[in-house]
């Protein structure tokens, strides 16, 4: 596996402050809205496990189970999951997670959001590619899901 497959990155600057992009990744409810999973009564905690049904179309049938592994408010939260684990009659428990990270800080122009997802070199070979792949043009659609949720909040926001 080359070095660079390991991990993917994304970053995108948000128009808009720290602490509104903060509180679409760091609350549940508001995250599951824009990355497409059930997550409503959910929390995020340091060390615990979060799950919910996935909501985005042809996906319906998969159960989002990620462990949170670090809540740094405005700054960093982390979760571990295992990457694009999609077939019901597979059980990935067994298998080692990646780690997904999103990093914020300031910009002139709003917020700077980076997200970072690692480890599939330790993922078995026989899922590795396509989970990277799967997973890297997931990242593309959700760094847009984020961008569009929290304008269309900024809209109904102006709108009173």
């Amino acid at each position: 596996m080359h070095p660079a497959s390991d991990r993917i990155e994304r970053k995108v600057v948000l128009k808009v402050p720290r602490s509104q992009v903060w509180r679409v990744i760091a609350n549940a409810e508001a995250f599951g809205q824009w990355f497409g999973v059930a997550l409503e009564g959910k929390r995020f905690v340091a060390g615990e496990w979060t799950q919910g049904q996935v909501t985005f179309p042809r996906y319906e049938h998969i159960f989002w189970n990620v462990q949170v592994e670090r809540v740094e408010p405005e700054r960093l939260f982390s979760f571990r999951w295992h990457p694009y684990a999609v077939d019901p009659e597979i059980d990935y428990s067994q298998e080692p997670t990646t780690l997904v990270r999103f990093e914020l800080e300031d910009h002139p122009e709003g917020t700077l959001l980076r997200v970072s997802e690692s480890g599939f070199s330790h993922i078995p070979d026989t899922r590795r590619d396509k989970a990277y792949r799967m997973d890297s043009r997931g990242w593309d659609e959700q760094m847009n899901n984020i961008e569009q949720f929290l304008a269309m909040n900024l809209k109904k926001s102006a709108q009173g």
